[in-house]
């Protein structure tokens, strides 16, 4: 791993503890997007965070524009692991760059205008669905009570391939 610094996008904060956590066990430092546009140089190799939506990466094309991202790891309802392929494939990130996916959490307070109108019409969809996966009904367990599922054993993919 080349990585220097860690740096993430959070909306409702399951990112930023996560980016938190992983800046601890990894001994590098941790900026949100904003701050390491004004602070790193560019091409900084960098682990990014971002939560997900549609299967996409919050601001990882972005940060994929001035920076050398050696990981991506994506936070969001779903499993760990489960939308892996998808981040990967719109993030158009090459095979050579690991994409993790973490389950993060659901904070409805934290929710704020079209994000919690998503929300409300994906628990609708996902509520309507027949024949649902166990995956799906922790995803719409989490989407209609709200949950926590920020752990480092949620990490423990992304600190074995550091460990490399």
């Amino acid at each position: 791993m080349n990585a220097t610094t860690i740096v993430y996008t959070s909306n409702t904060g399951f990112t930023a503890r996560y980016a938190a956590m992983l800046s601890e066990k990894l001994g590098l430092p941790a900026y949100t997007l904003s701050d390491a546009l004004t602070k790193l140089p560019t091409g900084t190799p960098v682990i990014y965070m971002g939560w997900l939506m549609a299967g996409s990466v919050a601001g990882c094309k972005k940060a994929s524009k001035r920076f050398a991202i050696e990981a991506v790891i994506g936070v969001g309802l779903g499993d760990t692991g489960a939308q892996d392929d998808a981040a990967r494939k719109a993030c158009k990130l090459p095979t050579d760059v690991p994409v993790f996916t973490v389950q993060g959490g659901m904070d409805h307070a934290k929710l704020k205008g079209g994000y919690k109108v998503g929300i409300r019409l994906l628990t609708k969809v996902m509520a309507a669905k027949k024949n649902r996966t166990p995956g799906e009904d922790k995803m719409l367990d989490l989407l209609i009570k709200g949950g926590d599922y920020v752990s480092e054993k949620e990490l423990s993919a992304v600190l074995a391939w550091a460990d490399k």
